[in-house]
């Protein structure tokens, strides 16, 4: 048996934990409460310096608690806060945010304007990525532990691909270690499997859809198209089955225009754009300036880019990793976009980036911690944080992307 403590729950983190004191004084990280409440939780794991819980009881519960909508919320990994309403969601985000960049950033008063939340609450997601159980059902990470939930219902996807995903079949030994199913602009769908051998698995489903295996050497198209056709701002892109994209697209399209409106770019401007993708950024800034450089690792988002950037001849796009790249190039932008994975900016790219100088840093992030402790390197390097600014793509979950813009003093 695991022991048990009523814990006051005092504060919410970033990754969706609510935080308390044990009796002893050390701190534990339990999800799924909301800060103001008093529960009985249980211990599930104990470190040196910090223990995780699990609520067993709400005590004393908080007028913000809600009922989830969703049978599986707090088994399944894939939400965090269906427990608050919408706007309270909005508010403790920007609350995370604004702490981070105070504890982690150093940043005594930090400029982080309003969030811009999402027009869906529910049903936003264009593409998700299914766990498979043991008996090869859909599912999701189990939360807090190992394993997989399989899933009756999920309010996330969008209608198209919750209408497909109850179809899938497939048998428990195929080989396959995860599904994505992305739905484009045109409604088209596209499967993903993610399997550790090359053969294909039997599959069938009843309506029409490209599938593609991701093998472990290359991939496989089995049926259809090997891409999904995604519109962002009147402008279609091809992305393929292994390339990320955006899930939410009227926020991604907000985003695009926030980072347009930012940028100080001119027809004499070079413009950096670092993990550029299949294009998302570049394709509006192309126009706009003399020279922009893609750097991207990920082969599929490679061929994407060239497609989706093909009528341009100021376009240039180098393959590999930033901190590879960027130290090569030994150019002086006017501006750098960045907008790298949750672990943020490698040493060596965030020395090569303070050696370009650019007079403009627009940094998108995906991860707050890492942002904060990215800009706290800049300003010491000698920029200045302009501002922040929280875009909400994934309610009902913990995730919050941000741009901050930053500008050289020297």
């Amino acid at each position: 048996m695991n022991p048990t403590y009523e814990i006051e729950l005092t504060t919410h983190s970033f990754g969706g934990d609510t935080i308390g004191k044990l009796p002893d004084g050390k701190t534990i990280f339990i999800p799924f409460g909301i800060a103001g409440e008093r529960v009985e939780a249980e211990i599930v794991d104990s470190k040196k310096s910090f223990a995780r819980g699990r609520i067993k009881r709400v005590l004393r519960e908080s007028p913000k608690r809600i009922k989830a909508r969703c049978p599986h919320f707090m088994e399944c990994g894939g939400c965090h806060y269906q427990h608050l309403g919408y706007a309270d969601q909005l508010t403790l985000k920007q609350e995370i945010v604004t702490d981070l960049l105070k504890r982690i950033g150093k940043i005594e008063a930090p400029p982080v304007k309003e969030i811009v939340g999402s027009l869906l609450e529910w049903n936003y997601r264009n593409t998700v990525q299914f766990h498979l159980s043991p008996t090869g059902k859909p599912g999701y990470q189990r939360a807090g532990a190992n394993g997989v939930v399989e899933i009756r219902e999920c309010h996330l996807p969008l209608p198209e691909i919750n209408a497909l995903w109850p179809q899938l079949e497939l048998e428990a030994d195929a080989g396959i270690q995860r599904v994505s199913i992305r739905c484009g602009s045109d409604e088209e769908l596209l499967v993903g499997l993610e399997s550790n051998t090359p053969q294909p698995p039997e599959f069938s489903v009843d309506i029409p859809l490209s599938v593609v295996l991701l093998g472990p050497e290359e991939d496989l198209l089995l049926a259809g198209e090997d891409y999904s056709l995604m519109q962002v701002m009147g402008r279609t892109f091809r992305v393929s089955a292994a390339s990320f994209f955006q899930v939410n697209l009227p926020q991604a399209e907000a985003m695009v225009k926030y980072v347009l409106e930012l940028l100080k770019v001119d027809k004499k401007s070079t413009v950096i754009d670092a993990y550029c993708g299949a294009g998302l950024f570049s394709a509006f800034l192309a126009p706009k300036v003399k020279s922009l450089i893609g750097i991207e690792l990920a082969e599929s988002s490679c061929n994407d880019f060239a497609v989706n950037l093909d009528e341009f001849d100021n376009v240039s796009l180098y393959i590999g990793a930033v901190e590879e790249i960027l130290p090569e190039l030994k150019l002086k932008p006017q501006a750098v976009l960045l907008d790298p994975p949750r672990a943020g900016l490698d040493p060596t790219a965030m020395a090569a980036l303070i050696e370009a100088a650019p007079r403009q840093v627009v940094y998108v992030s995906c991860d707050p911690a890492t942002l904060a402790r990215d800009i706290q390197k800049l300003v010491a390097a000698g920029y200045s944080l302009e501002s922040v600014k929280p875009f909400d793509l994934f309610p009902q979950t913990y995730h919050v992307e941000c741009v901050a813009v930053l500008v050289n003093n020297k």
